[in-house]
């Protein structure tokens, strides 16, 4: 005898065996036990739900001689004949091939008569979404009244693409996606009848793969059993088969990507190539595993949020606090842009390989996530290694006219580097500094424009505002002590303030640095600073 794949083998044939769709499995025993039963039912779900088996279940309880609890009873000639695909009440169409309006003419002009045998002719129409407009139409009147011996029961994995009149006229059941516990609970089932030792992490694994289709799971699964015939199925050999990738392998991967480092996340990739690993399963599994990241670090309890080992939760739990959420967030955008864009090409390894340098490098990006990813390469930077000073002369005060000249030519000459580090610390993160105030004052730090004296290397930070509105600040003992105390929550330092109005100070030679000018001067990188929508236009 022919070896019959497992999913056709253990397809459930009574309600009871159904898994993950009680509450339509609960519905439908309850019409049949009451007779109840309707007419025209629509099945929508994902493939792999159990929309067809079911349908078939229906059928052969409609038409059972003895149903048990609303199920049929698989002992009778009708259910042993439905079963075996002989009987003649039960008609199945495959709508993807027979989807035109003499297809449906046929149906109209076979409903006339009824059934040799049973109660009832049921209609099983798969795929019902592949039906031509005029097939449609020509089924309405039909499905709407039909002989009290005729059901209808019509499956779709797209239920958006029926008209809303053959939606109107039948009963909708919507299939859930099944857990993975669900799934693994029933492949366990499954190899203990089959008699095949396997791996509970194995299992979990294959259940996951399956995406909440129990067929593919049990597709997976034969594939994986084929392999390994006559071996217990390991953990290991399952990702073997199914060209997975080891969620240690993203850990160590994620490290890297995080530090920087291109070619250390250069060699991983390639080690998981040499393996033979498929490229496209790679980054849907580490796109899943950023997103347990992200969960692991704003749920609560993220335990009951993600289905992993306490091994993995323990290292998920340490890459949390490595970095932030929106650096986090553009790493998954970056991937998940990756996997619509790697389906269809044909240099899958060029596109993850620059899919991972722009994970290293957000300045290759000018989004908002990715400038707030270059500022904690920034931050980091500036605390590994010593910050380049720039010092700013200050020469004896000017008056009236004058003023204006030294301004300018103070402005056209690159300041030197020899200022204290921590006030260029300050500088560099003058934004994130100034976005901490409130009110009128943040918007005049906002356009204001940060200075300092390195040439007495006093410590004193100047903040020059460029409005004349902020006169109203220069003397505010309040308005200094909240953006004091923002800067030592920040840096750890206090400072001294002063401030300082444009063209109303003696501080004549005191060169203006922007903080885009104080990076460049520091990390070498072209940095984009975006203009705040917020900020009224001159």
């Amino acid at each position: 005898m022919s070896y019959t794949a497992l999913y056709r083998k253990f397809r459930p044939d009574n309600f009871a065996d159904v898994k993950g769709q009680d509450h339509i499995v609960t519905t439908l025993t309850n019409q049949i036990k009451h007779n109840r039963i309707g007419h025209a039912y629509l099945f929508c779900g994902t493939r792999g739900s159990g929309k067809t088996t079911v349908a078939k279940i229906l059928a052969k309880a409609v038409n059972c001689e003895h149903p048990v609890n609303g199920s049929p009873c698989n002992e009778c000639a009708m259910c042993k004949a439905i079963q075996a695909g002989t009987a003649m009440n039960v008609i199945e169409i495959d709508a993807a091939s027979n989807n035109g309006v003499d297809n449906i003419r046929e149906i109209r002009e076979e409903v006339s008569y009824r059934p040799t045998e049973g109660k009832y002719k049921v209609y099983i129409i798969d795929e019902v979404h592949m039906l031509s407009v005029g097939a449609f139409n020509a089924l309405l009147k039909t499905l709407e009244e039909p002989p009290s011996y005729v059901m209808f029961i019509l499956a779709t994995t797209e239920a958006h693409k029926i008209p809303i009149t053959i939606l109107s006229r039948c009963q909708r059941y919507d299939f859930h996606r099944i857990t993975i516990d669900t799934i693994a609970a029933r492949l366990d089932e499954l190899l203990k009848v089959e008699g095949i030792e396997a791996e509970e992490k194995a299992v979990r694994y294959v259940a996951k793969a399956g995406d909440g289709s129990m067929r593919d799971a049990l597709s997976l699964l034969d594939q994986c059993i084929a392999f390994y015939l006559g071996q217990e199925l390991t953990y290991d050999k399952v990702l073997e088969v199914l060209g997975a990738v080891d969620t240690e392998v993203f850990s160590k991967l994620l490290r890297k990507v995080i530090q920087g480092d291109v070619t250390g996340s250069i060699h991983i990739l390639e080690e998981l190539i040499v393996g033979g690993r498929e490229l496209s399963q790679f980054v849907g599994d580490f796109t899943w595993y950023m997103r347990n990241l992200l969960l692991v670090k704003t749920s609560e309890d993220p335990e009951e949020a993600i289905d992993v080992s306490s091994e993995n939760m323990k290292l998920l739990k340490e890459e949390s606090t490595m970095l932030d959420v929106e650096t986090l967030m553009r790493y998954i955008r970056i991937f998940s842009d990756l996997s619509n864009q790697i389906r269809y090409a044909t240099q899958k390894r060029v596109l993850v390989e620059i899919a991972l340098i722009k994970l290293c490098r957000p300045a290759m990006e000018t989004n908002l996530d990715s400038v707030l990813d270059r500022l904690r390469v920034l931050e980091q930077r500036m605390d590994e290694r010593p910050v380049q000073q720039v010092i700013v002369q200050q020469g004896n005060s000017v008056s009236g006219a004058e003023t204006g000249a030294v301004v300018a030519a103070a402005e056209k000459k690159p300041p030197a580097k020899a200022a204290p580090e921590d006030l260029q610390k300050i500088v560099a993160g003058w934004r994130v500094i100034t976005g901490q105030t409130t009110g009128m004052f943040k918007q005049m730090l906002q356009k204001s424009i940060p200075k300092y004296n390195g040439e007495t290397g006093e410590p004193i930070l100047y903040v020059e505002f460029q409005d004349f509105l902020g006169q109203s600040y220069v003397d505010d003992p309040d308005a200094k002590k909240e953006l004091q105390d923002i800067i030592a929550a920040q840096t750890g330092k206090s400072v001294e303030i002063e401030m300082l109005v444009a063209n109303q100070h003696q501080h004549t030679n005191l060169a203006d640095i922007t903080v885009d000018q104080a990076i460049r001067d520091n990390i070498h990188m072209d940095v984009i600073i975006e203009e705040d929508p917020d900020e009224p236009q001159e």
